[in-house]
């Protein structure tokens, strides 16, 4: 029997990753499907393997509040709402008015819809205005403004509370020295530094998808 190499190699990985995975919901794939049809930038929606993994950690942490920072379309936030135990809450901000039009709708059809509430804004200045203290939180908003909103987040969780951070290996640019390094690189960049060399916290990074990296407020 053949061995397969290089790409097809990787293929075949992801395939067996995917069947050994819970199924994606037939409503997140239908959100993926629409995503990368009607938007420009498509691939930014979390996905099978990740999403799958977002409720995973909604349910070993058993949050009761969450907060998101980066709606986009709707897919993690439906996913980690699945996760979600009775009387939770998520709030997710998102603050490109224009995907509004789209994103809501797939929210509030969803059968998660009572446990979201999506708010168009800048949550680095409006979410500590809920005054909710956050069990949880997912930053995948503005790479320039990671460091950012990586310390407002921390004033609003709790001890022991988690972070997770999407995109921190950043389509491989963090490593690239031949890359000419734009803002939203060295964002990324810069809250990789920062969160490693953090003492209020514990953390660790994953490979996945474009990189995640999960923290624990110590």
């Amino acid at each position: 029997m053949k061995t397969a190499t290089g790409g097809s190699a990787q293929h075949a990985l992801d395939d067996y990753v995917a069947r050994h995975t819970e199924a994606e919901p037939d409503y997140l794939y239908r959100l993926w499907r629409a995503t990368n049809i009607r938007t420009i930038h498509g691939r930014m929606a979390s996905g099978h393997l990740q999403g799958r993994l977002l409720k995973m950690l909604v349910r070993m942490v058993r949050p009761r509040r969450v907060l998101e920072i980066g709606t986009f379309s709707g897919y993690s936030a439906i996913a980690m709402a699945e996760g979600l135990e009775e009387g939770a809450h998520l709030y997710t901000y998102e603050i490109n008015d224009e995907m509004e039009d789209f994103t809501r709708p797939w929210i509030e059809g969803s059968a998660v819809a009572d446990k979201i509430e999506f708010i168009i804004g800048d949550a680095l200045t409006e979410a500590p205005k809920l005054g909710i203290t956050f069990d949880m939180a997912f930053i995948d908003g503005d790479k320039r403004t990671y460091c950012d909103c990586y310390e407002m987040v921390m004033g609003i969780l709790r001890p022991g509370g988690f972070i997770v951070a999407d995109n921190t290996l950043w389509d491989g640019h963090v490593v690239d020295e031949a890359y000419d390094k734009d803002r939203q690189t060295r964002g990324v960049e810069d809250f990789n530094d920062l969160v490693a060399s953090d003492q209020r916290v514990e953390q660790v990074m994953l490979p996945l998808r474009d990189g995640l990296t999960l923290i624990r407020k110590k």
